[in-house]
């Protein structure tokens, strides 16, 4: 069992963290550009609200000629004038702000249930930027509190009303608390076994702040990012039933010991090339990158980061339970398959509990979260999506499920201490089937059920896995 190690905070580190801060923040401020100068253009009139104003009673949305202002016009949402209403908070009630109820679940914390409030118009900023205020108790007893905001960079505001928004350029902030009381360690690497299972509590406190930004011209195909996080993790005993405590298993007790109480200040960049049609929900394109998170900030001064190369491939096929909407429509529903590769490498000094990971709600769903860990991994996924309910219906007043749908998924992937031992691993398998929502393009909802070896992992959330 290789032992983990746990990092403390220097002066010299935090002065190097806040450069790269100001330089990070500097290289992706928005450049004046196409998109800059339309979005100059003045916000329509004021005119009386009309909730259905730039779409029909059945939620269809007619197409606009979005190349007369922006251009790739297939990678920016078009707003109608019906999703801004006018108002403060309570004005905008049901359509651009709303309280609605949290409920998830996921097999390693069990069935969670709570609240939120989001303001997706927050400060009246023509649904520019969002705030929003979760809170959530599960079945296992994990809780979690989080604050979050987010502001579009490039917004076109259109004269005849509602507004072009791209969702690549963004920047954010968040921060909160998570208690999570089952948290599952098997040990790292592919030999360990089920019967392996041990349970920890992992109560966790964090801050992040993070820009992304398209480039323009002739690189408008490429995303640059960066991001700081700090977090600050306490361990205790599990509340698994059935399994031994992390702490009291001899073999675990020193990976366990170097992670408790362990503050961590990431530093993450990433550049991407990526010609989707949407980052959060696409129906063709590709996108290759590669990040990094560097650990830079750890208890005795000692650093570690993990490297990751992802690729994506998205192709529009033909519609299975409806017509594929029309020619005339903004966002017709859509049928799409996806694949993707993904491949991490961690290096210097980590916590047991941050190193590259399979199993749970995104790659490997047949596994429980946490199932595998080790210094080195690879992953591969293929998703069929499909829509069976295209125009969705209201739920009430001005609520509405855009759209119903499914999926079909197929992953394979592996672990190792590093790169050479990926080719000797055994290759695990997962597969499974889900159900899709969406309320617009960019927010979906996901409920998955994995199968492997191992059983059945259920999972529900927000956003594709992939």
């Amino acid at each position: 069992m290789r032992r983990g190690r746990r990092n403390a905070i220097g002066s010299t580190s935090v002065v190097w963290a806040l450069l790269l801060v100001v330089a990070g923040l500097l290289v992706l401020v928005p450049r004046p550009g196409f998109a800059e100068e339309a979005e100059k253009a003045e916000p329509a009139k004021s005119r009386a609200y009309d909730p259905f104003g730039g779409m029909d009673a059945n939620g269809r949305i007619p197409k606009i000629d979005k190349a007369k202002h922006v251009s790739n016009p297939e990678r920016w949402r078009y707003l109608p004038e019906s999703r801004i209403p006018p108002g403060d908070v309570f004005d905008r009630f049901l359509v651009s702000s709303i309280v609605f109820p949290i409920v998830f679940y996921n097999s390693d914390v069990g069935a969670g249930f709570g609240a939120g409030i989001a303001d997706n118009d927050f400060r009246k900023q023509r649904r520019r930027e969002f705030l929003g205020a979760f809170g959530s108790y599960s079945t296992e007893g994990q809780q979690s509190y989080s604050l979050g905001w987010r502001r579009v960079l490039k917004q076109v505001e259109l004269p005849n009303g509602g507004v072009l928004q791209e969702e690549r350029s963004f920047v954010r902030l968040s921060g909160g608390y998570r208690k999570t009381l089952t948290r599952r360690f098997y040990g790292i690497g592919p030999a360990t076994n089920e019967r392996d299972e041990s349970s920890f509590t992992d109560e966790m406190f964090f801050v992040e702040g993070g820009l992304a930004q398209s480039l323009e011209g002739a690189f408008e195909d490429f995303i640059v990012s960066f991001a700081i996080r700090g977090e600050h993790h306490r361990l205790s005993g599990g509340e698994v039933g059935g399994a031994p405590d992390t702490d009291a298993v001899p073999g675990f007790v020193p990976l366990f010991d170097d992670a408790d109480r362990t503050s961590l200040g990431w530093l993450n960049a990433g550049l991407s090339w990526d010609t989707r049609d949407s980052v959060r929900n696409p129906y063709r394109g590709a996108a290759i990158g590669g990040t990094v998170q560097a650990a830079l900030l750890q208890a005795d001064r000692t650093v570690g980061a993990i490297y990751s190369i992802f690729a994506d491939k998205v192709w529009a096929l033909p519609p299975l339970f409806h017509d594929g909407g029309d020619a005339g429509e903004e966002h017709p529903p859509t049928d799409s398959i996806g694949i993707h590769f993904r491949t991490q490498l961690s290096s210097g000094d980590l916590p047991f509990y941050v190193r590259p990971t399979l199993g749970g709600s995104n790659i490997q769903r047949g596994y429980i979260a946490g199932r595998w860990r080790d210094d080195a991994l690879w992953a591969a996924a293929a998703e069929y999506r499909f829509w069976v309910i295209p125009r969705g219906f209201t739920v009430w007043k001005n609520i509405r499920v855009e759209r119903i749908g499914g999926a079909i998924f197929y992953e394979a992937g592996g672990i190792g201490s590093d790169a050479g031992s990926l080719f000797d691993s055994g290759v695990l398998h997962s597969y499974g089937f889900g159900g899709r929502a969406t309320i617009e393009r960019a927010v979906l909802f996901r409920l998955d059920l994995g199968f492997s070896d191992e059983g059945m992992n259920l999972a529900a959330g927000f956003g594709l896995s992939f």
